[in-house]
């Protein structure tokens, strides 16, 4: 069943992901959507970065698959998967339980945000539940990495050039609203989200090597 599955999976998010770019790169931000800019002002955003190494690494899964359909994926590419699986995976859990609810006059999933928000997280996840080869504990700690990387860029440009007032504001997410501390503690609790995250999938991909074949 993974030998026929995988290829499909990764080509799917692979052609999506270059949609979503596109429509990212050509489309005007619309009144009354959210967290979405002008062409590529948009690779500020954690959501438009995770789904492009999301779009990368689906490719390199795809030439893989289609061509290595017996073996299992190499530890390299394994743990790319599961890097870009957890932050997408990441994205569409803030976005569904916590950005959308927060900011229920914003249409999160409008535009690119579509792909970027929900299909593509989707599919990514589906992916690496169903990815075959063993994936050791220390990849969970690894694949929150980024995460953090990105919250601290997030914060230290805070810091030096200040909030600002929207729509050229600095904390895109918001996440300062009620205070930089609030702001550190939002953070540090989405990094061990990513780490839960890994995890979670981490989990389930275990559960699936005992069903699917």
């Amino acid at each position: 069943m993974r030998r026929y599955i995988l290829p499909i999976l990764n080509v799917a998010i692979v052609i999506l992901g270059v949609i979503g770019i596109v429509i990212m790169l050509t489309r005007k931000a619309a009144s009354g959507s959210g967290l979405t800019s002008d062409g590529f002002e948009n690779l500020k955003y954690y959501t438009v970065l995770s789904n492009i190494l999301c779009t990368l690494v689906a490719a390199w899964g795809s030439v893989f698959y289609i061509k290595e359909k017996e073996n299992a994926p190499s530890q390299p590419l394994i743990i790319m998967k599961l890097i870009s699986a957890a932050a997408v995976g990441l994205t569409f859990v803030i976005i569904a339980f916590f950005l959308q609810p927060l900011y229920k006059d914003l249409n999160l999933y409008d535009g690119s945000n579509l792909y970027f928000h929900l299909i593509i997280p989707v599919l990514a996840m589906i992916e690496f539940v169903l990815t075959p080869g063993r994936i050791p504990f220390r990849y969970t700690v690894i694949s929150a990495v980024p995460t953090l990387i990105y919250g601290t860029c997030y914060l230290v440009n805070i810091l030096v050039n200040g909030v600002g007032q929207w729509p050229d504001s600095n904390d895109w997410y918001g996440f300062v609203n009620w205070g930089l501390p609030i702001g550190i503690v939002i953070f540090a609790v989405i990094v061990l989200m990513s780490f839960g995250m890994s995890c979670l999938l981490r989990g389930f991909n275990k559960l699936a090597h005992r069903f699917i074949k």
